[in-house]
C-alpha cells in the first residue's frame, strides 16, 4: 500500500475553506462478538497491563487488545466489538483516518477504557477486568456523541467523566459521567460548539479537530483544531465548574509565530502549559499560565521546526526520561524533545521505525520502573515497541505483526482505518 498521507495533506493545504455538507444518518453497529487472538488465559492473566487501538473498520469497530508482559513486550489476546461503525475522513483512503489523537482512551483510576465510533456517531465504554487488562465487557449500550463523527476522548483524573470531541458537520465537545450500570451518562451544560464549517464525515486534514484532553488540575478542558494555511489553528479552552458543566463560550488561544496546524496535545508536568505537535512545522508550546487568555499564546509560548519533517501529529511523555515522543507518518520517525524549565523545546534524538511504515497514535506506560513506547504503524499493520532507557537512548524492543493474527482471527482490520493507542496499566 502507498503512503498517500503528505499528498492528501498538501492538496488540502492548499484549500482556502471547507464546505458543509447535510446531516447524515448513521447505522449502528451489530453484535457483541469478542474475538481470540490468543487463548492462553493464564498468560493473559499474569500481564502487567494492556495496550488497546480500534480497528475503525465501516462494517463494525472492534477493540483490540495486547497484554503488556514484565519486560514491556506485547502479545495480541482479544478484539472486543464496540456495536458501533468506524469510519474514515475525507478524502482519500490513507492512513490515520480520523484526523486524531485520542480515538480510544482508558483509565486505570476508572478502570474503564472507552472508544469512539466515528461512523455511528457513539461511544463506548468498558469495564477493564482487572485480573486479566485485555479482557473487556461493555457497561451500558452505546451512546450518543453529542454531535456527528467523534473522533477523541478525554477522562479526567478520577476516572468518572468522558468528554468527546465531534468534528463533523456538528462538530464540538460533550460531557458524560461514567455510571458503572448504565454506562454513559450525558451531563448538562456539556455540549459546546466549536463552529466548524465541517462535513461529516470531516474533511481534514487541514481545519479539522484534533484532540480533546484535560489540563493537568482539571479545571479546563482544552480542543485542538488544525488551521487552514495560511490561516493557523487553534486550541479551545473552556473553563470546569466544580458540577462539571463547562462555559459557555471557548477561548481561541494561536500558536506562537510558525505555528500552524495543532494536532495533538500532551500535559507539560507542572507548568501549566502544553506541548502539541504540529503537522506543519514539528512542534508548539502552549504557556496557558495567563490564563489562556484569547488570542495568540503569550508568555513562554514557542514553536519548534523538526528539520525534514513531514507531518509530525502524535505525542506522549515519559515520567522516566522526563522527554516527549513525537511521531511523524511521513518520515516514520520517533522523535524525542526536551523542554526545559523555560519552557524551550530542542530536539534530543530521532529513531527510525522502517519506511513507509507510517507511525502514527503512540502512548507510553511504566512497567516495573521502566518505560515503553507503543507505536502504532498504520501502513505495515504492526505495532512498534520501543524502550526508553534514559535520555537519547531509546532502543527498538519488539514488532509485533497485527495482520497474521487478525486474519486467523476473523478480525477485519485494513492499513487506512487503524486508529488509536492507549495504555492501561495494573495497580
Amino acid at each position: 500500500m502507498q503512503l498517500t498521507f503528505s499528498s492528501v495533506l498538501l492538496s488540502v493545504l492548499l484549500a482556502s475553506a471547507v464546505s458543509a455538507a447535510p446531516l447524515q444518518s448513521r447505522a449502528k453497529g451489530k453484535g457483541n462478538k469478542t474475538k481470540m487472538m490468543m487463548g492462553n488465559q493464564a498468560a493473559a492473566q499474569a500481564a502487567s497491563g494492556a495496550v488497546y487501538f480500534i480497528s475503525n473498520e465501516p462494517t463494525g469497530n472492534f477493540i483490540v487488545a495486547a497484554g503488556i508482559a514484565n519486560d514491556g513486550k506485547l502479545t495480541l489476546r482479544q478484539a472486543t466489538s464496540s456495536e458501533g461503525l468506524g469510519d474514515h475522513g475525507q478524502p482519500g483512503n490513507s492512513p490515520d483516518p480520523l484526523f486524531t489523537q485520542g480515538a480510544i482512551k482508558a483509565s486505570a483510576a476508572g478502570n474503564i477504557v472507552a472508544t469512539v465510533n466515528a461512523g455511528s456517531n457513539t461511544l463506548s465504554v468498558f469495564n477493564i477486568d482487572p485480573k486479566n487488562p485485555t479482557n473487556l465487557k461493555m457497561i451500558g449500550k452505546p451512546v450518543g456523541s453529542g454531535g456527528e463523527f467523534p473522533v477523541s476522548l478525554a477522562i479526567n483524573k478520577a476516572g468518572n467523566t468522558v468528554c468527546a470531541v465531534n468534528g463533523g458537520a456538528v462538530n464540538g465537545v460533550a460531557c458524560f459521567k461514567v455510571d458503572k450500570k448504565k454506562g454513559l451518562v450525558p451531563m448538562a451544560n456539556t455540549v459546546r460548539s466549536l463552529k466548524l464549517n465541517q462535513t461529516t464525515p470531516a474533511t481534514g486534514p487541514a481545519g479539522s479537530v484534533s484532540h480533546v484532553l484535560f489540563s493537568e488540575d482539571n479545571k479546563q478542558l482544552i480542543a485542538s483544531v488544525k488551521g487552514v494555511p495560511p490561516t493557523p489553528g487553534i486550541l479551545a479552552v473552556w473553563d470546569v465548574a466544580k458540577d462539571g458543566s463547562l462555559s459557555k463560550d471557548f477561548k481561541a488561544v494561536q500558536p506562537a509565530k510558525g505555528g500552524l496546524l495543532p494536532f495533538s496535545m500532551t500535559v507539560i508536568p507542572g507548568k501549566n502549559a502544553i506541548l502539541a505537535t504540529d503537522a506543519g512545522l514539528g512542534v508548539d508550546v502552549f504557556d496557558l499560565s495567563a490564563g489562556a487568555a484569547p488570542g495568540i499564546a503569550a508568555g513562554k509560548s514557542s514553536a519548534l521546526k523538526i528539520d525534514g519533517q513531514g507531518a509530525t501529529c502524535w505525542s506522549s511523555f515519559s515520567p522516566q526520561t522526563g522527554n516527549f515522543y513525537v511521531t511523524d507518518i511521513g518520515t516514520s520517525l520517533v522523535t524525542e524533545i526536551n523542554i526545559d524549565n523555560n519552557l524551550k523545546p530542542k530536539v534530543v534524538k530521532q529513531y527510525a521505525q522502517g519506511n513507509n511504515t507510517a507511525t502514527i497514535d503512540n502512548d507510553i506506560a511504566s512497567v516495573r520502573g521502566k518505560d515503553f513506547m507503543y507505536v502504532l504503524a498504520a501502513n505495515s499493520t504492526q505495532i512498534k515497541v520501543v524502550t526508553l532507557n534514559a535520555p537519547g537512548k531509546a532502543t527498538a524492543l519488539q514488532t509485533l505483526d497485527l495482520a497474521g493474527p487478525a486474519k486467523a482471527a476473523g478480525l477485519k482490520i485494513s492499513a487506512a482505518n487503524l486508529q488509536g493507542m492507549t495504555s492501561f496499566i495494573k495497580k
